[in-house]
């Protein structure tokens, strides 16, 4: 693959991630069908610079595993998930997503995502914690290639 086709893959999976943590939040708050936010997110943005599978697979894989997640989350955090901002616990959940599903993906990759996220829509120091849960997590996940890269 080029440097400029990753280069494209990589704002294409960027702006995935961005409408999949917005859906996922919607599902989380709303409890909508996600068929039916999907919907409405193909309808009301613009998809054509988008990986379209890769926000298909984020938006129904995790709720499609959001029991196993949060069990893998939970020991990570120093409060109860219910206590979690939906926005992080959006954000949490699609990160362990992607570190136990995804591992065509680099675990750097996933935290920077995360972080860049939590900059964008959560509290104000939200990425920081953020950034530790799924540092901590990629640790256990991959620890092969934490590692590696130690």
């Amino acid at each position: 693959m080029s440097e400029q086709a990753r280069n494209t893959l990589a704002a294409e999976r960027h702006k995935a991630r961005h409408y999949a943590m917005q859906a996922l939040y919607q599902w989380h708050m709303a409890e909508a069908p996600v068929s039916q936010i999907e919907a409405e997110f193909r309808s009301d943005y613009d998809f054509n610079h988008v990986d379209l599978e890769y926000f298909q697979a984020l938006l129904h894989g995790v709720p499609g595993c959001v029991d196993e997640l949060e069990a893998t989350l939970a020991p990570l955090l120093d409060r109860k998930l219910d206590e979690l901002d939906p926005i992080e616990r959006s954000l949490l959940r699609m990160g362990i997503f992607e570190l136990q599903q995804r591992i065509d993906v680099p675990w750097k990759v996933v935290i920077n995502e995360a972080v860049s996220l939590a900059k964008k829509f959560g509290a104000t120091d939200s990425h920081k914690y953020i950034n530790g849960v799924l540092d901590k997590a990629a640790r256990q996940l991959r620890k092969a290639e934490t590692d590696a890269s130690a």
